[in-house]
């Protein structure tokens, strides 16, 4: 992900999954008190999710190539 990371490019991208993981999940499961779910809230969790995809499976895994 972050090729000027130079020798600490696997601790960036896990702190970035970390984060974005993070942000993923609360995104898509938070709930008000009255049990509904923010649009806003579901749209940058679902983005979270993309981009919390992309570095695991091209970055860390390598089992993709986008782009």
């Amino acid at each position: 992900m972050f090729e000027a990371a130079g020798e600490f490019e696997t601790l960036v991208n896990w702190i970035f999954l970390g984060v974005t993981g993070f942000i993923a999940v609360h995104g898509i499961r938070y709930r008000n008190e009255e049990g509904n779910s923010d649009f806003v809230r579901l749209l940058f969790g679902c983005i979270a999710a993309v981009f919390f995809f992309l570095v695991l499976f091209q970055d860390v895994l390598g089992i993709v190539k986008f782009g």
